[in-house]
């Protein structure tokens, strides 16, 4: 027997309520009016004028996630916590409800993490962030394979330009920050490459193999590890659908199956009684 058989009427229509599609789009717009009304608390002249409505405002809204989240304990009970999901959306409005006061001062910063709560609630966003988190083991191995490239680059970098540009090529710490600047290709020809070129004319003998490797190929590699894991992801739902769907079909043929079987003896009794009458005539 199902297990959601076994419940209560009160909890299988409170199991109905939450997660019927209009009240998941009723949070979700509740969601985007919270992030607006947190980023309208950043301003001093809204404040002034409108900030005994915002407050209130947010107010509510918390008041609603919190009835959200006690009707899904409710529903769920201790499953609830088994979803990492929904333990972030509880961890989400709890960081709301402790007071921001004193030390705790910087718990008013963090509510605007309400806002992320988006990427629980809207299903695109979930598959995108649970790709991102399953490509993590990949990404290790990518920054594994960064980190020797960078402190490859690093110790070449500072046995080369430390004495002539030490500000960008000191030490191994600073020669690690200047190649990330490069990396990033924010200001690496004019900023720094080609001042050294002036010093160094064959300095892009060695930065220029450096961008092609560390940014172009290092970081598609990257891109290419989390668009796999996001596709993965997608395959692995749309399986599972497909597996739902084949096992309602089956469950639902093996039902209709029963009742022919079931309509074919009751045909069989039919016939052999019509015989006995017959022969009794």
């Amino acid at each position: 027997m199902n297990k959601h058989t076994e419940w209560p009427a009160w909890r299988t229509k409170l199991k109905t309520f939450i997660e019927d599609s209009r009240v998941q789009r009723f949070i979700i717009t509740l969601i985007i009016i919270n992030a607006i009304t947190l980023g309208m608390e950043t301003s001093d002249d809204i404040m002034s004028q409108w900030g005994g409505l915002i407050l209130t405002i947010d107010s509510l809204i918390l008041t609603i996630f919190v009835i959200e989240i006690t009707i899904r304990l409710i529903v769920h009970r201790f499953s609830f916590f088994r979803d990492p999901w929904s333990v972030f959306d509880f961890i989400i409005v709890g960081i709301a409800l402790i007071p921001a006061s004193g030390p705790l001062e910087v718990l008013r910063a963090l509510r605007v993490l309400r806002v992320l709560r988006l990427l629980t609630m809207v299903p695109s966003m979930k598959r995108v962030v649970g790709g991102m988190l399953s490509a993590l083991p990949g990404l290790a191995s990518v920054a594994g394979i960064m980190a020797i490239i960078f402190y490859v680059a690093a110790v070449i970098a500072t046995n080369l330009y430390k004495d002539t540009f030490p500000e960008w090529f000191g030490s191994l710490a600073t020669s690690s920050y200047t190649l990330f600047q490069v990396m990033t290709l924010e200001s690496w020809s004019m900023g720094i490459v080609r001042p050294i070129m002036e010093v160094h004319p064959h300095a892009w003998l060695f930065f220029l193999p450096f961008i092609l490797v560390a940014t172009f190929t290092v970081l598609n590699l990257i891109m290419g590890v989390i668009v796999n894991a996001i596709q993965e992801e997608q395959h692995s739902e749309f399986t599972d659908t497909q597996k739902a769907i084949t096992d309602n079909t089956s469950a639902e043929s093996q039902a209709l199956h029963q009742e022919i079987t079931i309509l074919r003896d009751e045909i069989r009794e039919i016939k052999a009684l019509l015989k006995g009458q017959s022969r009794a005539h």
